[in-house]
């Protein structure tokens, strides 16, 4: 598989420290059929969390927010990144950056086990349209492109 980039709008919200909270949140968005491409959650300060959801429908996020009262900061917009996983695949996505004098602010990637990995990164807001020029990211990505997320809109979550 080549490498492919999507820019990937998410939001944040904070959320009290406290056991259960993240599971109160991603129960409600799995009830509302509210498909996750990535979702981190980061301690930001005493007793206070910081949750970051990347949708793969930001309607749908949308639609949970207004009914249920979640408040969410956004959006904002990082690069999703997938590919083959190979040594130096990263290597080649940084010095397309660092050519282009854009710093990686934040990043975070997994191997996905099966020979492909998934890579989030963020960039600074004013070298957001300049990145995506220079990576030649494409939109979210939606059911009709080739994203190998095969979760239907409609499923259970196991416990």
């Amino acid at each position: 598989m080549a490498v492919k980039i999507y820019s990937a709008p998410y939001y944040t919200t904070t959320v009290p420290d406290i056991p259960g909270e993240a599971c109160r949140l991603l129960s409600r968005l799995a009830r509302d059929d509210v498909n996750l491409l990535a979702f981190t959650a980061l301690p930001i300060g005493t007793g206070e969390t910081q949750l970051v959801i990347y949708p793969l429908n930001t309607t749908w996020l949308a639609d949970v927010a207004r009914r249920t009262g979640l408040v969410l900061n956004g959006p904002h917009h990082a690069f999703l990144v997938q590919g083959d996983d190979e040594l130096g695949a990263l290597v080649k996505i940084h010095h397309r950056l660092c050519d282009a004098d854009i710093n990686v602010v934040t990043s975070t990637g997994l191997a996905d086990g099966k020979g492909g990995y998934r890579y989030l990164l963020h960039v600074h807001p004013q070298d957001f349209a300049r990145a995506s020029d220079v990576l030649g990211a494409t939109h979210i990505p939606s059911r009709w492109d080739n994203f190998e997320l095969r979760i239907p809109r409609h499923f259970e979550a196991s416990m």
